[in-house]
């Protein structure tokens, strides 16, 4: 008996040790942490910084600006950054034990490289940050900043190791353009805005051989259906060339696309057919810059699941207080704690009295 009672005694100790283990670390990785206290700073300098704000929202979309309390953050900021720190413990402990990488004359390159992709982000988002990433890094606490640039270091050279990687050198874009040489024509498009009620007779008259012209001059609403829908030609350094590319798809030369894209003007939806009816091809050196963006988005692809692969093997603990670990549609992350709303909670009228209760 007395053994036993050893074992429950012996139990509740590890437990409460447990306990203020969790509660001393904010966020940890395979017994790599960051402290409570230090991520809450982290927090207070984010909250405290429009411009840090700015450019983290692109980076990873969430509500950065004060919670309802005194030094407090949104629920979906403090579990968007825990997320970011954990992400970042994860690559650090892979990079050092696994790649024995340590970083050194390589962090100013890292820098200028979390630089430049706050900036491609705000950029992509069409966020004008009030400031620039210089001074968002500044805004940072000094070990926050330091952190954030080790794991910049050492995403890159896990990156390099990739096999799948493609080097962001100039002969290793070339190659990579002249495997790929019709991604980045230049593209002239006709369009045709059909009112919903005329779509049925659009797709009947498409798939009974009118060509673009006729099809845009009998259907669209849009003014380019004088010209049969000839609306203009775009190159890789139109600001318009990506959403032109993703919009035709795999669609053939001179067809309209079988299913329209959604178009809303002044509260009235209409289908948006995208046709292209011309290509030229367009010289490297007018297309480097669109092409050094494409490569990019491959390595980071790539990069992504070699991360997603590193979390899964994972042991990670997140204090209650910024969120919770679990998986979602895009893998393992932090998760902000959802409330429930008064309609879901049985006899939620009850829970505050409209005056004080008295009591006989």
């Amino acid at each position: 008996m007395r053994r036993i009672a050893a074992f429950f005694v012996i139990v509740l100790v590890v437990a409460v040790l447990v306990g203020r283990s969790s509660v001393s670390s904010g966020v940890s990785v395979n017994g790599l942490s960051v402290s409570n206290q230090e991520l809450r700073a982290e927090l207070t300098a984010i909250a405290s910084s429009p411009t840090l704000q700015c450019y983290l929202t692109a980076i990873a979309p969430a509500s950065y600006s004060a919670g309802g309390g005194s030094s407090t953050m949104a629920a979906s900021g403090a579990a968007a950054w825990a997320n970011l720190r954990i992400q970042g413990l994860a690559i650090d402990q892979y990079a050092r034990d696994q790649l024995h990488y340590r970083p050194g004359s390589d962090l100013l390159k890292a820098e200028a490289s979390l630089e430049f992709e706050m900036n491609q982000a705000a950029a992509a988002n069409s966020l004008h940050c009030p400031g620039s990433p210089a001074q968002a890094l500044a805004a940072m606490p000094t070990a926050m900043r330091n952190a954030e640039v080790i794991a910049q270091a050492e995403s890159l050279y896990l990156v390099s190791r990739l096999n799948s990687t493609i080097p962001l050198t100039t002969a290793s874009l070339r190659t990579y353009f002249d495997s790929h040489r019709s991604a980045f024509d230049t593209i002239c498009v006709s369009i045709a805005l059909v009112p919903t009620s005329s779509i049925r007779a659009f797709t009947a008259a498409q798939s009974t051989g009118s060509t673009v012209a006729e099809l845009a001059k009998k259907f669209s609403v849009d003014a380019s259906a004088a010209r049969g829908g000839a609306y203009g030609c775009f190159g890789p350094s139109s600001p318009y060339y990506a959403g032109v590319r993703a919009d035709l798809g795999t669609t053939p030369m001179n067809r309209f696309s079988t299913t329209p894209l959604s178009a809303n003007q002044n509260g009235t939806v209409y289908g948006l057919y995208v046709a292209a009816t011309r290509r030229t091809a367009t010289p490297f050196a007018q297309a480097e810059a669109l092409v050094l963006a494409d490569v990019r988005t491959l390595n980071a692809s790539s990069a992504n699941t070699v991360k997603n692969t590193i979390l899964n093997r994972a042991a990670v603990a997140v204090d209650p207080a910024f969120g919770r670990w679990g998986l979602g549609a895009n893998g393992l992350s932090v998760f902000a704690p959802a409330l429930p709303s008064t309609s879901d909670v049985t006899g939620a009228s009850t829970l505050s009295a409209p005056s004080a209760l008295t009591y006989q």
